[in-house]
């Protein structure tokens, strides 16, 4: 009988509870003694260049993989499944031929979503795919819930984002986000390493929120009895790591901001900070240019991308002064019109109606000393900061600046700060 048969979810979880309490009696349930030698991916690479001949002769034995059951062919006196482990996808064929017959008809009654074992030999089918021959398989978890429609996928918003689970199990676009993501973690922690930073971790819990101008998330030490504050940013440890005398350092981690939510905006996010001693905001500049494009060609194979309806080059970055940049998109304003605006109306300006058009790489200068508190003055321009913004996709991707490191400038500021 097809599960499709069996009358929704709740009677194909009932139809397998029965088929569980059945392995539980033969003591078959969740086994932890099945040892996998091997993934799908490596199959497929150490093997899809023999032809079936080739794999005849070979005679390929000893093969043992494990993974969740995505597709059955049941048949008569043989079977297809495809299982995928994290590495991919590999096909199976068992048959009344090749293991007990007892084991062959346990083997018909599992269901999409078990978890199994299995061992044997690689061939070639009619059709040409590579494919296991089984001379064992061992059933290691059941799975009691359905997996979501094969065809229709996950496609709820709010379920893929609540249940993350099942949208890695049905849709190979977000598995691919995660490993990606951690690829491109790996490259950048590899790219500051080389130029001699000291990764470090600082503490999580801060005594008074700082490091940026965000809302905080409050928690309590009940052993000291007060409150704690989820870290913002790690950046005032990590300056404090410089004035003891480390040059370079870095952290990847996490910090919290008590805000909206946005596809901008996510209240726990992680952030790569790094600070270097003895150099300049050129310096600075192509340094993070550099990483992100060294990342990109390890992790795409290439320097060029796409986000949303846009194609993004990696392969030149724009310099753009603010000032500048406002004034192209605002064709009614003058120079004029920029010299007698605050600093912070500019940046408002600059934040409404240029940012979202900064789609290619660019790197904004210029930013008003106001609204950069810890930022050293420029020196050509003492009302500008040495500071940047790197924009991809309409969407800030850093911030970075030289540090102001005249204390009484520094104390100046924060007195300003105070008062507004």
């Amino acid at each position: 009988m097809s599960e499709e048969n069996i009358g929704g979810e709740e009677g194909i979880i009932e139809e397998r509870r029965k088929k569980l309490e059945i392995l539980r009696n033969k003591k078959k349930a969740y086994i932890n003694d099945f040892h996998k030698d091997h993934y799908a991916a490596d199959i497929h690479t150490e093997h899809n260049s023999f032809s079936k001949e080739e794999l005849e002769k070979k005679n390929i034995n000893g093969i043992s993989v494990a993974g969740r059951v995505v597709l059955r062919r049941v048949m008569g006196n043989a079977s297809f499944a495809t299982i995928r482990d994290s590495s991919g996808d590999i096909q199976i064929y068992v048959s009344k031929n090749t293991v007990d017959v007892d084991l062959y008809e346990d083997f018909k009654t599992w269901d999409l979503g078990d978890i199994i074992g299995v061992k044997g030999k690689l061939f070639r089918t009619k059709t040409d795919e590579l494919t296991i021959e089984a001379d064992d398989v061992v059933l290691i978890t059941k799975s009691i819930r359905p997996m979501p429609d094969k065809f229709k996928g996950l496609s709820d918003i709010e379920t893929r984002y609540r249940q993350r689970y099942l949208d890695l199990m049905s849709n190979e676009d977000s598995k691919k986000v995660f490993i990606d993501r951690t690829k491109i973690i790996e490259s950048l922690r590899e790219s500051l390493k080389s130029r001699n930073f000291i990764e470090v971790e600082t503490p999580m819990m801060h005594p008074i929120p700082g490091g940026a101008v965000a809302r905080p998330f409050v928690t309590k030490h009940n052993a000291l009895d007060r409150e704690l504050f989820l870290r913002i940013a790690p950046e005032l440890y990590l300056k404090r790591l410089l004035v003891g005398g480390f040059e370079r350092v870095f952290e990847i981690n996490r910090s919290f901001r008590n805000e909206g939510l946005s596809t901008r905006h996510n209240p726990e996010f992680t952030m790569l900070e790094y600070y270097e001693a003895f150099t300049s905001l050129d310096k600075t500049i192509e340094f993070t240019q550099n990483i992100i494009q060294k990342s990109s060609e390890e992790v795409n194979g290439s320097l060029e991308l796409e986000w949303g309806e846009d194609k993004i080059n990696l392969s030149s970055f724009r310099k753009a002064n603010l000032a500048d940049l406002v004034l192209e998109e605002n064709k009614k304003l003058t120079k004029n019109d920029i010299e007698k605006m605050s600093g912070k109306d500019l940046l408002e300006l600059f934040e409404n109606t240029v940012e979202e058009n900064l789609i290619q790489p660019t790197f904004v200068i210029g930013y008003p000393i106001e609204v950069s508190p810890l930022s050293r003055r420029n020196n050509e321009n003492p009302n500008i900061a040495d500071r940047f913004e790197l924009f991809i996709g309409g969407k800030e991707f850093a911030n970075g600046f030289c540090e102001l490191n005249d204390p009484d400038d520094q104390a100046e500021r924060f007195k300003e700060q105070v008062k507004a």
